[in-house]
């Protein structure tokens, strides 16, 4: 039996802004308001990143809109936020993110069955001139797209 995968958000400018090499999947430590919130849309991912720090994953940014019928129990909307994957793959991560130049950048949020997922990329900054061009060769391709349909 195949579990549903609902995607909530997405990172859109994290692939404006970086090149991403590789994708990997982790669980977020939430409060039960932070779920509801989650549930309804109200989470935005633009400008997060993730830090590993004596050998925790945590996220750092990402925007949870309080829920509107939670009282006391709303938390700090861009509280830092503890991800969970195993401890190996934090250490692998660690040692990768140690090299120049590469972050941990979430790309997604969605729910797998009940679970809120976090999809991580491990990326390289872009410079201006790369994102010059690949916004050249986006308008290129839509040019050529617009031709071919035109025929």
């Amino acid at each position: 039996m195949a579990e549903s995968v609902k995607q909530v958000a997405s990172n859109r400018k994290a692939f404006h802004d970086y090149y991403i090499e590789e994708k990997f999947e982790a669980g977020i430590e939430l409060a039960g308001t932070e779920v509801k919130s989650i549930r309804l849309g109200n989470v935005n991912l633009k400008d997060s990143f993730c830090i590993i720090k004596d050998g925790q994953l945590t996220a750092h940014g990402i925007h949870i809109s309080p829920y509107e019928k939670g009282n006391i129990f709303n938390r700090e909307p861009r509280r830092p936020r503890r991800l969970l994957m195993h401890k190996r793959e934090i250490m692998r991560l660690f040692a990768k993110i140690k090299q120049d130049g590469y972050t941990l950048i979430p790309l997604s949020i969605y729910f797998r069955g009940p679970r809120v997922k976090l999809e991580l990329g491990l990326a390289k900054g872009k410079k201006l001139y790369d994102k010059r061009e690949a916004a050249a060769k986006r308008d290129a391709k839509r040019e050529m797209d617009r031709a071919r349909k035109e025929r």
